[in-house]
């Protein structure tokens, strides 16, 4: 296991092109790539962020929710089509990066009309995930308080339905949730792709400014085996200069150390 910083956390400050140069300088191991808008859903854009990214390894790629990913799931064939279209190009940019995991929000929780069909949606994550898998990326349900994985137990029936499903924990969305991270962490177990830190001190902050125990984290994550990337994601807005984001990396990789996971 890694620690590692998305992206994410520079929206609106750095843009990727200028995210992951940063992150070669820094020397940080691995980062997740947030592809934000259609313009950075090419493959002509991933090839200049591959020129560009150094020796970063990109383990997975994320995008803005809503401008595609509930409408892989809509019953309108023609809506469908081009959601999928979207997705395709974005795994062929997440090939291209050598990404291997695809965080995935799905479904918005955000219409009075939705009614919840969990079998029904699992059905429908298993062709995304196969659809995934033909560029060599697994699709890795994230929880999110927003989305469709909002509380434990939701993770445990997709997996049932869709073998190769892979899930990101996210402390901040599961504290946002009202759920212990535990609870999902246990859920996700062995499929655990990749999991998203932040801390909090009154308000989201960077990891080592608040009160969120990362020994404790950290010691779970070994007990259960788990050697993926630990990845800094939090808002832009959360800190003042970009050096205290390396500040934190530090912080975390040092305590990934005391229990051999960096």
């Amino acid at each position: 296991m890694r620690v590692g910083i998305s992206t994410a956390s520079l929206f609106m400050r750095k843009y990727n092109e200028d995210a992951l140069p940063l992150f070669d300088e820094w020397n940080i191991p691995v980062a997740e790539v947030f592809l934000s808008s259609f313009c950075e859903y090419t493959p002509e854009f991933a090839r200049m962020l591959q020129a560009r990214k150094g020796a970063v390894n990109v383990y997975s790629v994320h995008t803005i929710n809503t401008q595609y990913e509930p409408q892989l799931y809509n019953a309108s064939p023609r809506v469908r089509d081009d959601a999928f279209g979207i997705l395709g190009q974005v795994m062929e940019s997440a090939k291209l990066l050598g990404a291997t995991a695809y965080t995935f929000h799905g479904i918005a929780r955000l219409k009075r009309t939705y009614r919840e069909d969990v079998p029904h949606v699992a059905e429908q994550t298993l062709e995304i995930s196969q659809f995934c898998k033909k560029y060599g990326v697994r699709l890795c349900y994230e929880n999110v308080e927003w989305a469709f994985y909002n509380r434990p137990g939701i993770f445990k029936e997709l997996k049932a339905a869709c073998p190769d499903l892979g899930g990101v924990l996210d402390i901040k969305q599961a504290r946002i949730s009202g759920y212990d991270y535990r609870e999902y962490l246990t859920e996700m177990g062995s499929d655990l792709s990749h999991v998203h830190v932040s801390d909090f001190c009154g308000r989201g902050c960077l990891p080592g400014k608040g009160e969120f125990d990362f020994d404790e984290l950290f010691a779970r994550l070994a007990d259960v085996g788990f050697r993926g990337p630990v990845l800094i994601e939090n808002y832009a807005n959360e800190f003042d200069d970009i050096g205290e984001l390396f500040d934190s990396y530090a912080y975390l990789a040092e305590k990934a150390s005391r229990y051999g996971l960096d």
